[in-house]
């Protein structure tokens, strides 16, 4: 059901916005503890805009947070989804934006409103006018993945041309970012991933070179391809067996960025081979800094999309009523980025 202007509502004064969301009720499996609710929406306050939801991108925090063991939420229940695209139907005063503008960004899911439902607020700091090159499906799964990758090769690592950069989950959604991102700052790039599929799939995506981690004897690989240099920067949103072993073809004076535990599991650090081999581990919150900083980030990430550097590389479209058996799938998924399709153009 596509929701119009007009089914917006009034109380006091306010206008207000009705339609559906799938909101986590209980901790547990997705199947069984998200449900499909009518909600409202008032108009947005400073610092958010409100849309009508074109498409939303899914990740593995999802599934955590579905589980319980997303450290920034509290209990449910609450909306699902940390990311969205579609059209601006209200604004605050003030605002940058303007009603009927296409944009996308961040959800205000921390404070309970997901991108999973036919409304929701972005928060304006985060939220850029849909680059030309994008669809609506490419632009649901952009922000997430993308500033995510940023935070980590530029204002954590930072990663600089001509450098080497490891990439492990390298078909996944933030994976791919930093693959992209690592060629458009200069990097060479060799990724990592598990099968011939997400190889080739990494392949078309920009990497220089791949790597098969469970039939390649990776460190080895890896000083192969540097000729004995190693990898002056380590993407890891794996953790596990992968990332400890990945740490053996670390450059002198590398970097390893730690952005998520998809494994189940961190990686290994061992305090005294840090020292030895003189490397470092820095951890990655992709949380918004000030709104001149942010904006700083955003225009940047636009710019890249509008050269076409950078695009969301799309897996699985959804359609709305399969969001649950959606975010159950984020544990173990395929290449590319899930997202969902919540209206129609």
């Amino acid at each position: 059901m596509m929701l119009t202007p007009e089914e917006s509502i009034k109380r006091d004064d306010r206008e207000m916005y009705s339609g559906r969301a799938w909101r986590l009720v209980r901790f547990g499996s997705p199947v069984d503890s998200i449900e499909l609710q009518q909600m409202i929406w008032p108009e947005p306050e400073p610092g958010q805009v409100l849309i009508r939801v074109r498409a939303a991108g899914a990740g593995y925090p999802d599934a955590m947070m579905a589980a319980g063991h997303f450290p920034l939420l509290g209990d449910p229940p609450f909306g699902l989804g940390e990311e969205a695209a579609g059209e601006v139907v209200a604004v605050p005063s003030g605002s940058r934006f303007s009603v009927g503008d296409q944009v996308t960004g961040i959800t205000g899911f921390l404070e309970g409103w997901g991108g999973y439902a036919e409304y929701t607020y972005l928060r304006e700091e985060s939220t850029i006018r849909i680059p030309a090159r994008m669809t609506t499906e490419e632009a649901g799964g952009f922000p997430i993945a993308f500033r995510t990758a940023y935070a980590g090769l530029i204002d954590r690592a930072p990663l600089e041309a001509d450098q080497v950069l490891l990439v492990l989950g390298a078909a996944g959604s933030s994976g791919g970012a930093a693959v992209q991102l690592g060629k458009a700052l200069g990097a060479t790039v060799i990724a990592v991933a598990g099968s011939r599929e997400k190889l080739d799939f990494c392949t078309r995506h920009g990497a220089d070179h791949v790597v098969n981690h469970r039939s390649d004897d990776l460190p080895v690989r890896v000083k192969e391809i540097t000729s004995d240099r190693g990898a002056d920067v380590i993407f890891d949103p794996v953790g596990g067996d992968t990332a400890s072993t990945a740490l053996q073809a670390i450059a002198r004076n590398g970097r390893v960025v730690l952005i998520g535990v998809a494994s189940g599991k961190p990686v290994a650090l061992d305090p005294m081979d840090m020292l030895l081999r003189n490397y470092s581990a820095v951890g990655v919150l992709a949380t918004p800094g000030s709104a001149a900083a942010e904006a700083v980030v955003w225009e940047r990430l636009a710019d890249l999309a509008d050269r076409g550097a950078l695009s969301t590389p799309v897996g699985r479209v959804y359609e709305f009523w399969e969001v649950p058996e959606m975010i159950a799938q984020q544990t173990a998924p395929a290449a590319g980025k899930s997202v969902v399709r919540i209206t129609s153009e």
